[in-house]
């Protein structure tokens, strides 16, 4: 070993090293704040290798009208509808999703009963990107559009699936009541005993009656009369007479002879009428993606005012008016939305003698209560709440979502413009005494029928009033309009009120008989 270095070692024995000194930690910093500035890190690094935005929630809402599908994302997402005839199918490739899973949702939605979406597939793509594939039952005619944030939603990404050959309201209408005429002259012809049962019919073989093997089938012979013309009278069938053919038996003693069946009487033949059919066209507010008002409860507007409309319904359809039958027509009869000009529309279509807007009401506070009754003013709001509610239900659009860009500017415009004097005194009429009734099963908010902008109610030739149920933000009205007791008393009521105004102001001769 050098000579230095042996000196080095010696002094070192010597000598020890000092006490190791702990290191100084440095100011502000621990260990906790440490974790989290790694934590913020990490975060920030996954931002960076996010592909973008992420689906937050997927709706399905299926309808005869349409079915739409709604992808809520917390950011925007870019998407292109491509449509094949051969299979029918749809498919919808989207740009900008962070993650597929929550597509996925979708599939468990569908029901078979969907009227447009026979099936539906999600297919990861390249990062960033998916492709959501769509069978359909029929061509369709498909609407692509992007929502802004608004109320409870982030963006939305919509696609409305329109059959091509969507079905008319009004033959809908004709259609349902042609069948109930046809199964009204059944239950008369089985009230005359011209429907035998199987034992009968086996009776009446064994007898050897080959003119009752030959019969009218009475659901047949209506249809025959219809198919002949609605208003002839249908003429009992006979069996065609047939020569006598000659035998070498001898004939049979005249007691064993079966005696022949007494002729039967010829079903009563479904008579056109001359009877003036009145129409009310019943529109349950909001439904979809737009709940309506929800109360302290969770319960939503939507649901409830579905549920009287659908009750209202049933008594219209069974009540006549100064021997006048009655039908209701919906809106909407499923939970899925309506934009305000297309409840206006569809009333129209059919010829509407009333349009019925139901909704309940709802307020900041938990207080008000009482149902109320409006009608349209092209003169400015009767109150300052009569303002505030009207455009809170004008707003329903801008929640339900409603494509602008397929709007027909022009039809905008003269739905917001058109409305006339007369429409506007018979919907005062209307709204009075429904009114009067409705306050016989509950509280009033107000006294007298208030007036407002209400884009629903300005068809200028169908009395048109909007009736706010009761309270959905008041916890016990709530409760009542959850009720099945407290609907069928709202269902009553207003049509008490129908039939009463009917009673003193008989609808428009109009080209409606049947």
């Amino acid at each position: 070993m050098p000579s230095a270095l042996r000196s080095a070692v010696r002094s070192s024995e010597a000598c020890p090293l000092s006490p190791r000194i702990p290191p100084v930690p440095l100011p502000g910093l621990d260990r906790r704040r440490l974790l989290r500035a790694s934590t913020l890190l990490i975060l920030l690094g996954s931002q960076q290798i996010a592909w973008g935005a992420t689906v937050v929630a997927v709706r399905l809402w299926p309808a005869d009208d349409y079915t739409r599908v709604t992808i809520e994302s917390d950011g925007v997402l870019k998407a292109q509808p491509v449509t094949s005839s051969d299979p029918l199918r749809l498919q919808l490739d989207i740009e900008g999703i962070d993650l597929v899973a929550g597509l996925r949702d979708l599939v468990a939605q569908l029901r078979s009963s969907d009227p447009n979406i026979a099936g539906l597939r999600v297919v990861p793509g390249n990062p960033g990107s998916a492709r959501l594939v769509i069978e359909l039952k029929q061509p369709i005619r498909p609407q692509l559009f992007q929502l802004q944030p608004v109320a409870a939603y982030q963006h939305r990404l919509v696609l409305d699936l329109y059959p091509l050959n969507p079905p008319d309201p009004l033959e809908q209408l004709i259609s349902q009541r042609i069948r109930e005429l046809d199964e009204a002259s059944l239950r008369a012809a089985r009230l005359l005993g011209l429907e035998t049962d199987a034992m009968g019919r086996a009776e009446s073989a064994a007898a050897g009656g080959a003119a009752d093997a030959a019969a009218p089938d009475p659901l047949g012979a209506l249809i025959a009369q219809r198919a002949q013309g609605m208003g002839a009278t249908a003429r009992p069938e006979t069996a065609p007479t047939t020569p006598p053919v000659a035998s070498a038996a001898p004939a049979a003693p005249p007691s064993s002879v079966a005696a022949a069946p007494a002729p039967r009487p010829a079903p009563p033949a479904r008579k056109t009428s001359t009877e003036r059919l009145i129409i009310v066209a019943l529109d349950p507010g909001h439904g979809g993606e737009d709940p309506g008002a929800i109360g302290p409860g969770g319960t939503y507007e939507k649901d409830v005012v579905l549920q009287i409309a659908l009750r209202l319904r049933d008594r219209i359809n069974a009540t006549r008016v100064n021997g006048n039958p009655m039908r209701a027509f919906l809106t909407r009869d499923a939970d899925f939305f309506v934009p305000l000009h297309v409840r206006v529309q569809k009333a129209q279509r059919v010829n509407a003698d009333l349009f019925i807007s139901i909704h309940a009401d709802a307020f900041y506070t938990p207080r008000p209560q009482g149902a109320s009754v409006y009608a349209l003013s092209t003169r400015g709001a009767s109150s300052a709440a009569a303002r505030w509610m009207a455009d809170k239900e004008n707003a329903a659009d801008r929640v339900g979502g409603v494509n602008v860009k397929a709007q027909d500017a022009t039809v905008q415009r003269a739905m917001l413009d058109m409305s006339t004097t007369a429409q506007i005194n018979d919907s005062l009429r209307l709204g009075t005494a429904m009114l009067g009734e409705v306050g016989r099963v509950g509280k009033l908010h107000k006294p007298r029928v208030e007036q407002a902008g209400f884009a629903v109610l300005k068809a200028p030739d169908i009395p048109s009033v909007l009736v706010e149920t009761a309270f959905i933000s008041n916890p016990e009205e709530e409760l009542r309009l959850k009720s099945v007791a407290y609907q069928t008393q709202l269902a009553d009521a207003l049509l008490k009120g129908i039939v009463r105004y009917f009673s003193q102001n008989p609808p428009l001769a109009r080209n409606r008989q049947m």
